[in-house]
């Protein structure tokens, strides 16, 4: 099936508050940029 990304994680994703401070957002962006080649238009989004 080649490389996928595991639904337990994307539902924790998910479930995630929205980020408040420039911190936070940091560490968002970190964690989706390690998934960005599952994302279609991650680049976009990440503006």
């Amino acid at each position: 099936e080649g490389i996928t990304v595991d639904p337990a994680k994307v539902e924790a994703v998910l479930q995630w508050s929205t980020p408040e401070s420039v911190t936070e957002i940091r560490s968002f962006l970190g964690l989706a940029g390690y998934y960005r080649r599952f994302i279609e238009g991650f680049s976009k989004l990440a503006m």
